[in-house]
Formats: structure tokens, C-alpha cells, sequence
């Protein structure tokens, strides 16, 4: 891919990824492998309360061509295997890389949902991203995303248009701003009744270590929410992050890298307010074998 502003998506992200990745509550266990002919098999089960949560992906890429099969399952009690039977979904996605110059092409689908077919286009260039989509039924939902600019500065759009009743349901606006060691983003939504500004900046490259905020606000009740956040790695294959917000919910977490692309992570969550009532453990443990 050429370089460029990227895609709409693209705006803020890095400071929601140092505020809100990997940070969990659930215990979440991810086993990868490859077989002989290059599939990669990945299965997830996600503790969430007394919902067990399941999935497995197969994943084939054949030279500019990926092939994506996702089954996913969810039960409310493990013994019931009927019930993961009657719940269970395949998510089919085909990804063509750079047919042309700078283009992806994406068809995906949801089975037994019919109406679940979409097709998606994203075209990168060197001033400007673009993403569009349209869902294969008679009355689609068609998304556009675009962003113009360069690697410094770009501003955009993401817009999602309902022809069944003639409406937008989104209307969102986003100005982005890159240098060296910092990431400054500010987007309009939810048609323009809440504001959202992110800060980005790395503090140390040698120690990974970088501090990052957001701070939200909704025009129609006139509330803001503020959270700020931080990472730092101890050596080469352990860093943490810790967040705290207006509303005193303090977050924090331990990663460690024990084998290549293998991670061990301990994350906790406690209300400041009432933190005898209120704290949360998760533990997630991903393995590429």
C-alpha cells in the first residue's frame, strides 16, 4: 500500500488503542497454528460471566487472495451443546489485495442471515483514503468514508446512508494532525451531537513509553467524559498501560511477550469510589504455535 492519510477509521485510532486495548474484564484464551499448506486455524473461547463465547477462524491466503471462515458459537451453559448448535453463525469474508494499484476489494457474508451480504471497496493513495460499502439486499445500507491530505494533516468524512426509509444514520466529520513523536485528532458525531478530541504523544521510543487522552463531549445533555491513559515497557517483552476517567474507573494491565507472537495478559478494573464492590480481573492468553 502507498502511503498516505490512510482511511477514516485510521483518525484517533492510536489513541484508543493505547486507552483501550487489550484492557479486559474476561477471561480470554486464543490458540493459533498453521498447518503444512499455509491455513492458519485460530480458536477463541471468551469467559464472559456464565456466557461462554466461541469461535474458530480459518484463514487462507493465496497469493493477493485471503479467504476468511469464521464459526461462532455462544452459550449460556456449556453442557447444552444443542444450544451452541442452534446459535451458531458463519462469517465468510474474500479479500483481494491491490487488484490495481492502491485498491482492496472485500466480500463478506453472514450465514443463515441472508440479508448479511456486503461488499466493500477501500482505495488508498498518497493524499487521499477511501472506503465505500453497499449491503446486498434490495433496499441496502451504502457507507462512505473518505479522507484527503497527507501524512501530516488530512480531514474527512463518514457518512452511512438507509434506503429503506430515505435517512443518513451517520453523519460524522474528522480532522486529523501526525508529527513526529505526537497524534492530535478531532471528529464530529453522532450527527453532530458529540465532539471528540484525542491526543497521542510518545514520550520515550527506546521504553515504548507514550501518554494518551480523550475527552468526550455530548451537546445534548452537555456532559463531558475524560480519559487518560499511559504505556510503558519494562524490557523488550513486557510493557504496561494503566487509564483512569472522570467517573474514577481506574483500569491497568501486564503484557508479556513469553514466546514469538505468544502473550500473557493480567488486566484489572476498579471503580475508586467504591473499590471494595467493584473490582474486575481479566486474564487473556494468546499462543502461535
Amino acid at each position: 500500500m502507498v502511503k498516505g492519510p490512510g482511511l477514516y477509521s485510521d483518525i484517533g485510532k492510536k489513541a484508543r488503542d493505547l486507552l483501550y486495548k487489550d484492557h479486559q474484564s474476561d477471561h480470554k484464551f486464543t490458540v493459533t497454528t498453521y498447518t503444512s499448506n499455509g491455513v492458519a486455524i485460530t480458536s477463541t473461547g471468551i469467559k464472559k460471566g456464565e456466557l461462554l463465547l466461541a469461535d474458530v477462524t480459518t484463514e487462507l491466503k493465496n497469493k493477493n487472495i485471503t479467504t476468511k471462515v469464521k464459526v461462532d458459537t455462544n452459550s449460556n451453559n456449556w453442557l447444552h451443546y444443542y444450544l451452541i448448535l442452534m446459535n451458531m453463525k458463519l462469517f465468510t469474508t474474500f479479500t483481494v489485495d491491490e487488484p490495481a494499484p492502491g485498491l482492496k476489494t472485500i466480500f463478506s457474508f453472514i450465514a443463515p442471515d441472508q440479508r448479511s451480504g456486503k461488499v466493500e471497496l477501500q482505495y488508498h493513495h498518497e493524499y487521499a483514503g477511501i472506503s465505500t460499502s453497499i449491503g446486498l439486499t434490495a433496499k441496502p445500507i451504502v457507507n462512505f468514508s473518505g479522507v484527503v491530505g497527507n501524512n501530516c494533516v488530512s480531514v474527512g468524512t463518514h457518512l452511512s446512508f438507509d434506503t429503506a426509509n430515505g435517512n443518513f444514520t451517520k453523519l460524522n466529520a474528522g480532522l486529523n494532525f501526525t508529527h513526529s513523536d505526537l497524534v492530535a485528532s478531532l471528529t464530529l458525531n453522532d450527527k453532530g451531537d458529540t465532539l471528540n478530541a484525542s491526543y497521542y504523544h510518545i514520550v520515550s521510543p527506546l521504553t515504548n513509553t507514550a501518554v494518551g487522552a480523550e475527552l468526550t463531549h455530548s451537546f445534548s445533555i452537555n456532559e463531558n467524559s475524560l480519559t487518560i491513559g499511559t504505556q510503558h515497557s519494562l524490557d523488550p517483552l513486557t510493557r504496561v498501560k494503566a487509564r483512569l476517567n472522570n467517573y474514577g474507573r481506574a483500569s491497568a494491565l501486564i503484557q508479556h511477550e513469553w514466546r514469538p507472537k505468544s502473550l500473557f495478559t493480567i488486566s484489572g478494573e476498579v471503580d475508586t469510589r467504591a473499590i471494595e464492590k467493584s473490582a474486575k480481573v481479566g486474564l487473556a492468553l494468546a499462543l502461535k504455535l
